[in-house]
């Protein structure tokens, strides 16, 4: 399977990313099947890079699939985002964009209660990421190329 990470350079040697900003699946490195949704990504800055690797399964890997949005997965991403550690090798499942993630932010604050936010989240275009969360996780990816934008 191809997956994408879109960012300012070329990186042909993924790293775990930590941040100050604690993000959906915790400190990783990020990725998505969709290429569009990589492009995005990299378009955030003045120079649009997207890398694509080929990613290879490891079955000996720790990993978590959210197959859909569930309660499972909100209360993931919210653990994640308040800054609660796991020890899973790869995270994937939907992303929580700018829109969903000011819903859990307002689902966190208690502005909004759960039956409030599965309202409100609703996607109008699929989203998917996949967070390689450890070192053995990056072994998975062969980098392939990248593209400018």
């Amino acid at each position: 399977m191809k997956v994408y990470h879109g960012s300012n350079i070329k990186i042909e040697y993924p790293v775990i990313l930590t941040s100050k900003f604690p993000k959906d699946f915790g400190e990783g490195f990020y990725c998505t099947r969709f290429e569009e949704q990589a492009v995005r990504w990299a378009k955030r800055y003045d120079n649009a890079v997207v890398s694509i690797y080929e990613y290879m399964p490891n079955e000996s890997l720790n990993m978590l699939v959210f197959e859909e949005m569930t309660e499972e997965w909100l209360d993931f991403i919210v653990d994640c985002r308040s800054g609660g550690k796991h020890n899973y090798d790869i995270v994937i499942g939907a992303m929580a964009n700018d829109q969903i993630y000011n819903y859990i932010s307002d689902f966190i604050d208690g502005i909004l209660n759960r039956e409030q936010f599965w309202v409100l989240a609703k996607f109008k275009h699929p989203t998917h990421q996949v967070c390689f969360c450890s070192d053995k996780a990056l072994k998975t990816l062969e980098f392939t190329e990248s593209k400018n934008y």
